[in-house]
């Protein structure tokens, strides 16, 4: 008798897990199948499963494919099955390429071809539904997204938009295996196809991708900057309120459980008032790169303000008096690196942002009794102290991160996107807009606005 074992979630049911289950099915005479616990889901990445462990075992038990159904509860358990039920094959998704190589080593590791345009018509829990996602450019963070978008539940990335072939032609080669549909032509074709977008377009590009969206009613995940003017910011998020959908800005750090604790602990007083907020985000970009090459609409903070600017417009508030910027320009005018000072009535801080030059990314708050400090890659948060004038009293925290922090954020579009989400107060509109403010402010500077 030869053996198979596969394992998922398969939350909300649909006609991709049954078909998977099928060939699964079809590789030998007897069929494991691990459902993995709500814990385990999350101890590994997988975010906002909606379905409870009963509900998606009764589901693989109604395909009758399954011969036995298991509990996946914890890590290494696959070596630990593999061997006590003298299992043959090992199968999974297509989209998991790579990841079980090392099975090989206890039996034969196959991977299945994923089911093309997957339909909701077999979703078990009527109240939900796959979030159809189309992605707006094709570049490097469109590629992220789609591999962290594996570990949000309820989401497919089904189409991409981009005018640009070249790029395109790439992308096609890099992501062959998730049969993503590509419009390089008309944007309002691709909109009808999907229910929300992610934009990960160029700088210039995202508050008129972003209008067109909301008007057409989809939800909106936007790369920073939304837009270039505070009155842009504002009339995308009245619009989005209007049409009853999600607009959001994507500055993953804010969405970050280690990032909200940071800020839960700032808030408790344990480092009495704030009085300064220092944040710090450089890398060396490819000097031919179109951010290092666009004095117009790329530069270091064009491309990393927002990321900066973030944490102390959540600490220090929307209230600030006054802004200055200082920049290093290199040749052909784009900002290698900028300073920028933020003054409050009873408070200051200091953004950092490079693409030329490198420096400590670091993320300080200090107070009057106390400071916090997240070391690099701050954005990230998985660790940060709490330090005091008494230098032997250190508390560290380790809060729990998984994959590049994308993710988080897209859980959390998906999860307001169903009505069940947080109520923006990981980043909300008004600080969004806030922090356009200061962006508009940088661009006049620059006189690339008047």
């Amino acid at each position: 008798m030869k053996k198979v074992i596969t394992y998922g979630t398969y939350d909300l049911f649909h006609e991709g897990h049954y078909r998977l289950l099928k060939r699964a099915k079809e590789l030998g005479d007897y069929l494991i199948v691990g459902v993995t616990t709500e814990h385990f889901d999350e101890c590994r990445g997988k975010l906002n499963v909606v379905d409870p462990i009963l509900k998606r075992i009764e589901n693989v038990k109604n395909t009758g494919f399954a011969d036995m159904i298991i509990v996946e509860d914890h890590e290494g358990q696959k070596i630990e099955d593999i061997q006590k039920y003298g299992i043959d094959i090992f199968t999974v998704g297509s989209d998991w390429i790579g990841t079980f190589d090392y099975l090989n080593a206890f039996c034969k590791v196959v991977y299945l071809e994923r089911t093309p345009n997957i339909s909701s018509t077999m979703l078990r829990g009527n109240a939900y539904k796959l979030i159809k996602t189309g992605i707006v450019g094709t570049g490097r963070i469109a590629g992220r997204f789609i591999s962290e978008a594996r570990y949000a539940s309820g989401i497919e990335v089904s189409d991409a938009y981009n005018p640009e072939t070249e790029s395109v032609s790439q992308f096609k080669k890099n992501f062959s295996e998730y049969d993503i549909t590509i419009e390089t032509e008309d944007y309002e074709r691709f909109l009808s196809k999907v229910d929300a977008i992610y934009i990960a377009s160029t700088n210039e590009t995202h508050y008129e991708y972003a209008k067109q969206a909301l008007t057409h009613g989809k939800s909106v995940l936007c790369e920073k900057p939304l837009a270039f003017t505070k009155k842009e910011s504002m009339e995308l998020y009245d619009l989005a309120l209007r049409k009853h959908v999600v607009l959001m800005e994507a500055i993953k750090a804010a969405y970050c459980p280690g990032f909200q604790q940071l800020l839960n602990v700032v808030q408790s007083g344990r480092i009495g008032q704030v009085k300064d907020v220092e944040a710090s985000f450089t890398r060396i970009a490819n000097i031919h790169s179109r951010e290092r090459t666009d004095p117009m609409y790329g530069g270091a903070f064009l491309e990393y303000g927002g990321n900066v600017l973030m944490p102390i417009i959540k600490i220090l508030g929307t209230d600030y008096r006054s802004v200055t910027f200082d920049s290093l320009d290199n040749e052909l005018g784009t900002d290698d690196y900028t300073k920028i000072q933020i003054r409050y009535k009873d408070a200051m801080a200091t953004a950092k942002v490079g693409m030329a030059v490198k420096s400590e990314g670091q993320l300080v708050v200090a107070g009057t009794e106390g400071y916090v400090i997240a070391q690099s890659p701050w954005w990230l948060t998985e660790k940060f102290d709490v330090r005091y004038e008494n230098e032997t009293i250190v508390e560290h925290y380790e809060p729990r991160f998984v994959g590049d922090g994308l993710r988080y954020e897209i859980s959390e579009f998906i999860a307001k996107i169903r009505g069940f989400g947080e109520k923006s107060y990981k980043l909300t509109a008004e600080e969004s807009i806030s922090i356009t403010g200061i962006v508009e402010k940088f661009v006049k500077s620059r006189k690339i606005i008047k």
